[in-house]
């Protein structure tokens, strides 16, 4: 990415990566991600975030054209997650006047990651309400703890009325690819944050009291428009409502007839007028089928009994969506066991601590194919969840 003018004093410096094959580890981009950062330049200079490691030098390459002959008075470090702070230290050498502003969390995090680095009289420590000047913009910095780790922070420019928003707000692909929002920020959100919806909330309270025009996160495009549409997912999200009315029907087949069943439900519910998305959990992107569980109010989940037990890629699923803190949704069940069936029970007991959950019977138990007792239990079960 070049830099790009937002504001007339703030220009984005951060930087694409469509190299990185899993973010975090664990999920799936297949267009990439951003690590956005910022500089606002006035009587004095505040850069916004560094980057990941792995876009060092494209970062100093955009930070020193949109410096120019200027030095930088402040980093404000919003997280210490490294693909954000991961040249914190070489931004302290190569500018060894600034200033590291952070939350107290934070800069014992720096700490932490850097232990070679030191912070005698580099560092201004900020909580919730303390403001900086910078001349004409003064920055207000809003504790955000959880979300999604504890020492972070947001900034609000009171000039510009932009809201730096951490990783609110963020979502994966590249800033150069065309693609819609919702669908990856809430991928990204229910599979990163998703554990900290009162945490969200209570952001989201702070958000209202203050006038934001933009929004810039550190990952996924700038938000300029339409704010109440952004504002409205999140609080959707947070507040662990279903977003879609409709099924969702997660599955693990061993021979083909658990999936056989699971397509006759398929059908079955779309004839009655009922929006349906399906995810084989050995096959389909995980973080996909938890986004979707949360998208929709209803949630049916089939699988077959393994080894006395549930099999491992549905054990996997139900402990993801219990990492999530999943809730307020209904739920029904569809087993298969050819001496022993007992997926359905285990399931269920994977799932009466979680809050407001509401189960729907009957319970559709298959002995190896589907027969006319279960065919009927299909039918019954497809009723009930279309009502």
């Amino acid at each position: 990415m070049t830099i790009q003018k937002l504001t007339n004093d703030i220009i984005y410096v951060g930087a694409d990566d469509k190299t990185l094959d899993l973010f975090e580890g664990q999920y799936i981009i297949p267009n990439g991600i951003s690590y956005n950062s910022y500089v606002i330049t006035d009587e004095k200079v505040a850069v916004m975030d560094t980057v990941d490691n792995r876009a060092t030098d494209e970062w100093f390459d955009n930070l020193n054209q949109a410096l120019s002959e200027k030095q930088p008075d402040y980093l404000i470090v919003s997280h210490m997650e490294p693909d954000h702070a991961g040249n914190v230290q070489k931004f302290a050498e190569k500018y060894p006047n600034a200033k590291l502003v952070a939350t107290i969390g934070a800069i014992k995090m720096m700490q932490q990651f850097f232990p070679n680095l030191n912070l005698t009289d580099r560092t201004i420590t900020v909580g919730e309400g303390d403001t900086l000047c910078l001349g004409k913009h003064t920055l207000h910095f809003v504790t955000a703890p959880m979300v999604h780790w504890p020492e972070v922070m947001m900034t609000y420019d009171d000039f510009d009325k932009v809201l730096f928003s951490a990783d609110g707000f963020g979502k994966f692909g590249a800033l150069d690819t065309d693609e819609d929002w919702a669908c990856e920020a809430r991928r990204y959100y229910i599979n990163i944050v998703g554990k900290y919806g009162a945490q969200v909330q209570s952001v989201l309270k702070k958000a209202a009291t203050l006038d934001i025009q933009k929004i810039f996160p550190l990952h996924g495009p700038m938000l300029t428009e339409n704010l109440g549409y952004y504002l409205g997912k999140y609080d959707i999200w947070s507040s662990y409502k279903p977003e879609d009315k409709g099924v969702f029907i997660a599955y693990t087949s061993v021979y083909g007839h658990t999936k056989q069943a699971v397509e006759k439900l398929k059908e079955k519910l779309v004839a009655q007028g009922v929006k349906v998305s399906v995810s084989d959990l050995a096959r389909d992107d995980m973080a996909e089928a938890v986004e979707d569980a949360f998208r929709y109010d209803r949630i049916v989940l089939a699988t077959t009994t393994y080894d006395g037990g549930i099999f491992p890629f549905m054990e996997t699923f139900i402990n993801h969506l219990k990492a999530k803190n999943y809730q307020n949704r209904t739920l029904a069940f569809i087993e298969n066991g050819s001496w022993a069936p007992v997926a359905a029970k285990k399931m269920r007991a994977e799932f009466e601590n979680m809050k407001d959950i509401t189960f729907v019977e009957p319970v559709v138990s298959i002995k190896s194919a589907l027969n006319e007792q279960s065919e009927k239990q299909l039918n019954d079960l497809a009723e009930a969840l279309a009502k």
